[in-house]
């Protein structure tokens, strides 16, 4: 095997007891294939984590996911204390993330909350942890 394997070749051998090269080829196939499939979905999840990662988009996502029916932008925009103009183009960048959907009703725009930005929001809510003054912070690996 090449010098850029030996690592994996002497992390294998560590792990298992022995390795030959076609362990060394076997692990990095398999990990070369999980590599693949998450590049795939990087662009698209790279847009979602991006989308919410601006206040007033995130705002408006947790404001739809715990809402019990569609809002109107004439309904967000004094909760989010921002223009029309921006809650539109915020609610924009979010359904062009796939994180919002839309509904016309003649001239009126309802949105919703889309099963991924539920998700999304129950993965973070779930590895919030809560310190012992009561102040939130990420999870530890400890």
């Amino acid at each position: 095997m090449s010098s850029d394997t030996d690592r994996v070749e002497r992390l294998i051998a560590r792990e298992a007891g022995e390795c030959c090269d076609g362990d060394v080829a076997a692990r990095l196939r398999a990990l070369r294939t999980r590599a693949e499939a998450a590049a795939r979905d990087a662009t698209a999840d790279g847009t979602a984590l991006g989308t919410l990662g601006d206040e007033t988009r995130y705002t408006i996502a947790r404001l739809l996911a715990s809402a019990e029916r569609d809002l109107c932008v004439c309904e967000i925009a004094p909760v989010v204390d921002v223009s029309d103009s921006a809650v539109s183009h915020a609610l924009a960048d979010l359904r062009d993330a796939g994180l919002a959907s839309r509904r016309k009703d003649g001239t009126w725009r309802y949105y919703a909350a889309t099963d991924r930005t539920r998700a999304l929001l129950d993965a973070l809510d779930a590895t919030r942890t809560e310190d012992a003054t009561g102040a939130t912070g990420g999870a530890t690996d400890e």
